[in-house]
């Protein structure tokens, strides 16, 4: 065995993958869970609620992956969640690594371009000013704060990895509702689908993380094409045996966005279309890799040439 690896969120869409990359490469995966996850040797914990016990524990290198995403919150309540999860939790767990029997060599979080706060850019470096301040980015942010500052004082190398939109067997999110939108005919391209946005492939993203584990620091990753939306939906479209989707004129678009809203104040329920995802799908937003490409000899694949894994579940 090449070492003991502790994953966190080893049941879900990133995690798994990185859990069973670790163990095809011959190391002992634990993974940390509220309930036991099949085909590993599970620590019963709950980051939500920072009830993590890691007495007699040692790992060699540990990969937080686990927390809360993909959540549009409406109530205080809701918002003060990704504090508890991303914050807390993240926390709770650092604290609960001080009780194994030795600290960790290298721990990395798996982190977001979230945390920049920007709704539009073009190839965005890691030096980029952080100023998210929605619950989700400003979570985030207070994470890789709590890693990066816990790493300098127990001397344990820490690496941050901020994550695009990530492509892959059941992707959840906005890229899973749009393939759920696009196989159901629910699906409308947004003027002239000219804007970018980067995005990575989640195995790709699984193979590459010991190299980030070992090296330390902070990373993009992305595919390095950062496709149209109409590429994507293009080439989505094919894999399910579609024609490309109808556009909608940016003058409908923008009404359409603003009955979103609308609805969303009156019902208190979130809509599938708002001003905020008109944004996202008309504003070009991406990252440079080029930092990954040199440190760690990074060569990711296209998410378009492998499109299909959209359409598999997870």
């Amino acid at each position: 065995m090449t070492g003991s690896c502790l994953v966190t969120g080893g049941s879900g869409f990133i995690g798994g993958q990185v859990a069973r990359f670790l163990e095809r490469q011959g190391h002992q995966v634990a993974v940390l869970g509220r309930s036991p996850v099949q085909g590993y040797r599970t620590v019963l914990g709950d980051l939500a609620r920072a009830e993590i016990d890691f007495r007699g524990e040692a790992f060699r290198h540990v990969y937080h992956v686990a927390g809360l995403a993909h959540v549009e919150p409406r109530t205080n309540e809701e918002k003060e969640r990704f504090t508890l999860v991303n914050v807390e939790g993240t926390r709770a767990l650092l604290t609960g690594l001080e009780r194994c029997r030795e600290l960790p060599r290298s721990f990395l979080l798996v982190s977001t371009v979230a945390v920049y706060g920007v709704e539009d850019g073009d190839l965005l470096e890691e030096t980029t000013e952080r100023r998210a301040s929605d619950p989700y980015g400003l979570s985030k942010r207070q994470a890789e704060d709590l890693v990066q500052k816990w790493g300098e004082r127990r001397r344990v190398r820490t690496a941050i990895v901020r994550l695009p939109l990530v492509a892959g067997p059941g992707a959840p999110g906005n890229l899973g509702r749009m393939v759920t939108a696009m196989a159901a005919g629910r699906y409308l391209g947004m003027g002239t689908g000219a804007a970018r946005r980067s995005m990575v492939r989640v195995a790709d993203v699984a193979a590459v993380l010991p190299k980030v584990a070992e090296a330390g620091g902070v990373f993009h990753l992305t595919d390095g094409f950062h496709p149209t939306f109409r590429e994507l939906e293009t080439n989505l479209a094919a894999a399910l045996g579609r024609r490309p989707p109808w556009r909608l004129p940016m003058p409908l678009a923008h009404t359409a966005a603003e009955v979103g809203d609308a609805l969303e104040a009156l019902t208190r329920k979130q809509m599938p279309f708002n001003r905020r995802a008109l944004g996202k799908m008309t504003s070009t937003l991406t990252f440079s890799d080029e930092k990954a490409r040199q440190a760690l000899g990074w060569r990711p694949t296209r998410v378009l040439d492998f499109v299909e894994e959209l359409l598999e579940g997870p």
